[in-house]
């Protein structure tokens, strides 16, 4: 039913989302150099690694300088970036994911490796459904990287911190999993972008 489900809502989507994608895309390229997709390995269903495709947001070989964004306005971060971060539509070709089987519409987001190792076995649990676009914790900590801005040691912070306490709302949401519960995790998703 969950994958049913994820396919029709992944493609009507993209359908009427397509003339935006459009847009993007050709925004990203006018923006700076670099290709208009950014792929990266994530860790999917049963530990196994999986690429995640999002737009473009960051100038090319950024990513090595950290993998996490810290501050508002991470000079790492092109100007259509922020914008495309803010709102989100950075996320918006991980429909593919979606439609290719990767990933979900909801569920827990897939994290990179080198977190992933970090966990500890309850945490691993996360690791049995299909990661997601958006849960619990996206919505919860949806400007996570302004909050990061305010730790002395914003890598710790997060390990510390803000991973466990993500892990513990994925657990939340996979004790009470179902269509009902991935309907108002989408909406409450739609209604915090747009309305904060």
């Amino acid at each position: 039913m969950k994958r049913i489900f994820d396919l029709l809502i992944s493609v009507v989507l993209v359908i009427i989302l397509l003339p935006l994608v459009f847009i993007l895309a050709i925004w990203i390229k006018l923006d700076s150099r670099g290709k208009i997709i950014y792929r990266q390995k994530r860790v999917g269903l049963h530990g196994k690694d999986f690429e995640i495709f999002k737009f473009r947001t960051m100038y090319p070989n950024a990513d090595k300088k950290g993998l996490l964004t810290v501050g508002g306005r991470d000079p790492r971060v092109t100007r259509i970036g922020y914008y495309l971060r803010k709102f989100k539509l950075d996320e918006l070709p991980q429909l593919f994911n979606v439609i290719n089987g990767d990933m979900s519409l909801v569920g827990p987001r897939p994290e990179v490796r080198k977190y992933v190792d970090m966990y500890n076995p309850e945490q691993k649990k996360v690791l049995n459904v299909k990661p997601g676009i958006t849960d619990y914790a996206s919505i919860y900590y949806r400007k996570e990287n302004e909050l990061l801005a305010t730790a002395e040691n914003p890598e710790q912070a997060y390990i510390t911190e803000i991973m466990p306490h993500k892990l513990e709302l994925n657990q939340q949401y996979i004790n009470n999993a179902g269509v009902i519960t991935d309907i108002k995790i989408l909406w409450l998703t739609f209604s915090r972008v747009l309305f904060g």
